[in-house]
């Protein structure tokens, strides 16, 4: 299992509306389905309803939660949600504030709650919503293990996040069918994420039949990386993986073009990190999540420009979970069915685009993507 920093990420998560699929209950998009989705898309919870939203307020994730809050009043306020019918409160990242935010979305009679960024604070809320029937739509809470243990918990818990392990089967997913017949190699620089990465990519392509002709750990945050360029060359290494950060990335490119070498590079949601040092070579590839604002509808956007906000960070996606909340409130009420329920078994039309959830309440669909960097930014390869 993976396991890396529990902490909340600056970098949000995007929409699951791209293959690869790894789940079989994957395949909601039914012409029914759709129907109800279209319905439900700019309908309200009655006056009756209430959404809570969990936001951090203090400390280093202050931002982070203001992020969760603005994204969803915004959702509420386009959707016609009175700013009475929304409860909010700080989970403050911790056990503690997870447990006394549950106590207040159920004295509040919250019908769905919208948030939470980090492990401790989400599963000590938990249990206390799972007792009161309050389902969670969360949008950065990653870790495998929230999940996995929907059968003996029966936490109603959905993430609108990735799973941690998404992304190595994203990788294996995209680029094993496309090294197929190269030379490739896996260096990682000896972190806990970086060795992961590249030992899930290593057990993958054995099961394909497929062998590294290189595989080392280099020392990261070095002014150069000739060294392990040199080696990769010696190897007859065309393509490799990394499991390392950005700048030691666009350094090994750097590198490799000063000595004249043709070297795809290919790495994780590392390269999103904001530039430190050399620009990346172009035609790095990155398996990583598309930028919500690349990807969010027209409306969506102009709601937060007519606000002049600039949506960032977890802004969409806290927005795409409240209009989650919303349909699945709406549904619930109309049918008389608990809103777990409907979490559970419909497809919901988002500014993020269509989004459906597997038996364990994790996204029906892998929503990371293969980009090439083009030498100014990354575009998505088809």
């Amino acid at each position: 299992m993976r396991r890396r920093r529990e902490c909340p990420r600056a970098r949000p998560v995007a929409a699951p509306t791209v293959p690869p699929s790894r789940r079989g209950s994957g395949a909601r998009f039914l012409p029914a389905t759709l129907t109800l989705v279209l319905a439900l898309a700019t309908a309200a919870p009655s006056a009756a309803q209430t959404i809570g939203i969990a936001a951090p307020a203090s400390d280093a994730v202050a931002l982070l939660g203001a992020q969760i809050r603005t994204g969803a009043e915004i959702a509420a306020a386009v959707r016609g949600i009175p700013p009475d019918r929304l409860v909010v409160a700080d989970d403050g990242c911790s056990a503690e504030g997870g447990a006394e935010a549950a106590r207040t979305f159920v004295s509040r009679k919250a019908g769905i709650v919208v948030g939470f960024l980090c492990t401790e604070a989400i599963e000590a809320a938990l249990p206390i919503l799972s007792r009161a029937g309050i389902p969670v739509v969360t949008p950065g809470v990653r870790a495998d293990a929230l999940t996995d243990r929907r059968e003996r918990t029966g936490w109603p818990v959905f993430r609108t996040a990735p799973r941690d392990d998404d992304e190595e089967e994203a990788i294996a997913a995209y680029l094993l069918p496309r090294w197929r017949d190269t030379l490739f190699a896996l260096v990682d620089d000896g972190t806990i994420y970086g060795r992961e990465l590249v030992e899930s990519f290593r057990l993958a392509a054995e099961m394909a039949g497929l062998k590294p002709v290189f595989v080392d750990t280099y020392r990261p945050q070095m002014d150069n990386q000739i060294g392990l360029v040199a080696r990769l060359r010696r190897a007859g290494a065309t393509h490799v993986l990394v499991g390392g950060d950005r700048a030691d990335v666009a350094i090994m490119g750097r590198d490799a073009a000063g000595l004249g070498y043709a070297l795809t590079i290919a790495a994780g949601e590392t390269l999103r990190a904001a530039p430190d040092g050399p620009p990346l070579a172009e035609g790095t590839l990155m398996v990583g999540l598309p930028e919500p604002a690349e990807i969010a509808a027209p409306e969506a956007l102009a709601a937060f420009a007519v606000r002049t906000i600039v949506p960032e960070g977890y802004m969409l996606p806290a927005y795409a979970a409240v209009e989650i909340a919303a349909q699945a409130l709406t549904e619930a009420e109309a049918s008389g069915k608990p809103a777990a329920d409907v979490l559970g078994t419909g497809t919901f039309g988002t500014a993020l685009g269509a989004i459906a959830f597997d038996a364990k309440g994790d996204l029906a669909h892998n929503p990371y993507r293969l980009f090439r960097h083009d030498g100014r930014t990354f575009v998505e390869v088809p």
